[in-house]
């Protein structure tokens, strides 16, 4: 090839990231349009930011359980910018995501991946069902904060392999997410692996060293709130016995179809999806160390690595599994140019697996959307005109009970018309003010 057209063809190469960053974007194009939120969370947040004052939540107050303020003050913040334009919100958090997915592609350039490869990688994760729903969920802000961070550190170390200015992005990329989720923890960890993987070079070492300095500091500082502060829910419970079931929820959850989130992998036992999912992941793994061993390996590591901090929680998360996503989409791609034939095929059809999951998972959080968009203000406005202080709905067959209970037993407010604890919702056969219909609507009983 010229020079001419090799200085072209490296110019194109330089604009992939960006091409990741459109096609996920657009990929997730139901989820920007979506006209109504995901849960009580959004409602509450909304809340607590219409508020004068607003309530800003203390960056030095690191007993309290969750010690998030960057993703506490962001979401007050941006609530109160945005939470009256429902697209507005949800185009910022699918672009952030986006964002990732192309950070995702730059590292996997920066290690040596081809340009095809490492952008199927980037949207095998962005379209899979892990990130559609933390992309799709405004709940999940400090996710999408800490995978930046640790992208972002990884990719300093890429672009500038010099060990102080490694240590110095590791350190402040660490904090940083850290200020966002716990989960960050896993940072350090990631950076050993990217030491160890990419042949134990110096400023890898820094990076690790400086990371782990910073996430020594925060576990001093809070482990006692971490171990011993009040627990906002069963699923913060932690045990080391959760840790099998935990490992085995998220790695076959991308293959079973149809299951909406993580916890609901197992929830009926190992029935045929579940066997069908642990035999295409068994496959998958066979495809990718008969590639390469080390890859093999890297894929195993990697998951240990982003899971650990959620692995011996009581519950499991698609956002929890949001690290696990990006870094095993990408590792797995990595086997492509070196798979046989056999291999290909498998890998074909688990990355067509993961595709179909995250489409079904996309349909649902804009069809919960559309519902809180009609249910939630048709509330407001039974709230307003009630006069008996409290309001008892009855759910009508093919309402899903556990989106109006999200929207209205768990939620504080809405529109500034209290909702808690002036809603109870009643099973099919008991006495009701209204009937909720199966789009949100409410219809009077009396």
């Amino acid at each position: 090839m010229d020079p001419d057209r090799q200085g072209m063809h490296a110019r194109w190469l330089a604009w992939i990231p960006l091409l990741v960053f459109l096609a996920a974007f657009l990929g997730q194009w139901p989820l920007v349009a979506n006209p109504g939120y995901f849960s009580h969370d959004e409602l509450q947040w909304a809340a607590y930011a219409g508020m004068r004052p607003v309530p800003w939540v203390s960056w030095t107050d690191v007993h309290v359980f969750q010690y998030r303020p960057l993703t506490f003050n962001l979401w007050l913040l941006l609530s109160r910018w945005l939470f009256v334009q429902p697209v507005a919100f949800h185009a910022l958090m699918v672009a952030w995501g986006a964002a990732n997915a192309a950070l995702a592609c730059a590292v996997g350039r920066r290690f040596g991946m081809g340009a095809s490869t490492a952008a199927a990688g980037a949207l095998l994760f962005a379209l899979g069902p892990f990130a559609t729903y933390t992309d799709g969920w405004v709940g999940t802000i400090g996710d999408l904060a800490w995978l930046s961070c640790a992208l972002l550190a990884g990719l300093c170390a890429l672009r500038w392999p010099r060990p102080s200015a490694s240590a110095i992005a590791a350190a402040a990329f660490t904090a940083l997410g850290l200020l966002a989720k716990e989960a960050a923890i896993s940072i350090p960890a990631l950076l050993a692996l990217a030491w160890w993987f990419d042949g134990r070079k110096r400023h890898w070492l820094m990076a690790t060293l400086a990371s782990s300095l910073v996430a020594l500091a925060y576990l001093a500082l809070r482990s006692d709130a971490l171990l011993h502060a009040a627990r906002e829910g069963t699923q913060y419970t932690v045990s080391a016995t959760h840790v099998p079931r935990r490992w085995l929820e998220y790695q076959l959850f991308l293959f079973v179809p149809k299951t909406f989130e993580t916890s609901g992998t197992l929830a009926f036992g190992i029935n045929r999806y579940v066997v069908e999912a642990g035999i295409l992941w068994l496959a998958m793994l066979a495809a990718i160390w008969r590639s390469t061993p080390r890859v093999a390996l890297l894929f195993l590591a990697i998951g240990i690595a982003t899971l650990a901090p959620v692995l011996p929680l009581a519950g499991s998360a698609n956002h929890y599994g949001y690290g696990f996503a990006a870094g095993s989409a990408m590792v797995a791609v990595a086997a492509w140019p070196r798979a046989r034939w056999w291999g290909r095929a498998i890998l074909v059809a688990a990355a067509l697996a993961c595709l179909w999951h995250g489409r079904f998972v996309i349909r649902e959080m804009r069809r919960v959307g559309e519902v809180q968009a009609v249910f939630s203000p048709a509330l407001e406005r039974a709230l307003r005109d009630s006069h008996s202080g409290t309001l008892r709905l009855r759910p009508e067959p093919g309402a899903e009970s556990w989106i109006f209970s999200r929207l209205s037993v768990d939620a504080v407010e809405y529109e500034g018309m209290p909702i808690v604890p002036h809603v109870v919702l009643v099973p099919g056969d008991a006495v009701a003010d209204f009937a909720i219909e199966p789009g949100g609507d409410l219809r009077p009983l009396h």
